[in-house]
């Protein structure tokens, strides 16, 4: 399955650069955070119906001005904040197939796109946030202290050809956990 996200072409950092093994990996982000943290919870911050931007309503296939499922979360290690995520579903597929996206709660996201074969995944894309970004400042609403960028990375999950888009803007925080 292929996707192109013109809005995100950032090359991956450098190889020694501490999070380019955290953005480049393609299985379950969720897995490799519980395996490195002593204790790990998902956050709900909101899931609600809401106007997506620009481009992730042009990656979805959304006409402008339709709304969508957001759901955003933060994933906690170590009871310190670790990854931002903000995911979207279209309106109409949270009925099916993406129906257990709107009674997750606090469960996380990526335990079920990872253990259902269906789902299919798109290429990463990368992208440094700054300020003018606004998951960038959604993100860093979570921080004692803001850096001036944060790492994000996104995909396409496909079930049944309905799209699902995750976004997973990593946190200092993370480089803690090792790579």
């Amino acid at each position: 399955m292929a996707c192109s996200d013109p809005y995100w072409q950032t090359p991956l950092p450098g190889p020694n650069h501490p999070l380019r093994q955290w953005l480049a990996a393609r299985g379950s982000l969720t897995a490799r955070l519980r395996s490195r943290a002593g204790s790990f919870r998902v956050a709900t911050l909101c899931q609600q119906l809401a106007l997506p931007v620009h481009d992730e309503a042009a990656l979805l296939g959304l006409p402008p001005q339709r709304l969508a499922l957001v759901r955003e979360v933060v994933l906690h290690c170590d009871e310190l904040p670790t990854v931002f995520a903000h995911s979207i579903v279209v309106a109409a597929d949270v009925r099916h197939p993406w129906r257990f996206v709107a009674s997750l709660g606090n469960r996380p996201l990526g335990a079920v796109l990872f253990s259902d074969p269906r789902i299919e995944r798109a290429p990463l894309h990368f992208k440094t946030l700054d300020r003018h970004h606004p998951l960038y400042r959604r993100a860093a609403a979570q921080l004692p202290q803001v850096p001036p960028r944060l790492w994000a990375r996104r995909s396409l999950f496909r079930l049944e050809d309905a799209p699902l888009l995750v976004t997973e803007v990593f946190l200092p925080t993370v480089m803690e956990l090792g790579k």
